[in-house]
């Protein structure tokens, strides 16, 4: 059974921060891994903070994490706003962003992108949460793209069958906004969680993997 036990106080519900650039990277990268996490602490306190996002997208981000943290008890969303591309031009109000998000909230897990992901917006998520957030345990998902920039991670979840296929049956039931670019597809990503599966022997064959760059336990 899954448990990031280690990282969650013994004595009260844990707090988990899951950080994304735009409107489908978190689901995307650890959809299964959030249905996994929902069914083994539904009393968690999360935090679901899509960067970017307006109009289509921004209605898109908000009922996709409605429906995926379905099976936690408490779940805020936020959806910031910040124009899509655009997030490095943006840094300063980006980085109030993140000083405020560390004000309220004190995650026990942060879920963010890879340091080395090839897309500023995510690059840029992804350095400021290790800015921000010095003694937080935090798990960098990939997202698989035109870029070929999945590196070699180092830390595994494998799913379920029925949390794999809820989460491309979300992925594609969620973001009508994408499904005109060639790579947002079933086959892309069953086959991803399917390579991830077998890098890690799951007994379903199928996993998502992350990048566990410092972890303090």
């Amino acid at each position: 059974m899954l448990s990031f036990a280690p990282l969650f106080p013994p004595r009260r519900a844990p707090r988990i921060l899951f950080l994304g650039a735009h409107s489908d990277d978190l689901e995307i990268g650890c959809g299964g891994t959030v249905l996994e996490l929902a069914a083994r602490y539904p009393r968690a306190r999360v935090r679901w903070v899509v960067a970017t996002g307006s109009g289509e997208r921004e209605r898109e981000a908000r009922a996709s994490a409605k429906a995926l943290l379905r099976g936690f008890h408490r779940a805020e969303v936020t959806v910031a706003g910040f124009r899509d591309g655009f997030l490095p031009q943006s840094y300063g109000d980006v980085k109030e962003f993140f000083e405020s998000l560390k004000r309220d909230s004190a995650p026990d897990l942060i879920l963010t992108h890879t340091l080395h992901d090839r897309h500023q917006d995510h690059r840029l998520i992804s350095e400021l949460t290790w800015n921000t957030w010095r003694d937080v345990a935090v798990l960098e998902y990939e997202i698989p793209k035109y870029e070929g920039d999945l590196g070699a991670p180092n830390l595994y979840v494998p799913l379920g069958r029925r949390s794999a296929r809820r989460k491309v049956e979300h992925l594609m039931r969620h973001f009508g906004s994408q499904r005109s670019r060639r790579w947002f597809t079933a086959d892309t990503f069953e086959g991803h969680m399917r390579l991830r599966g077998i890098e890690c022997n799951a007994r379903s064959g199928r996993a998502e993997a992350f990048h566990g760059r410092k972890i303090c336990v």
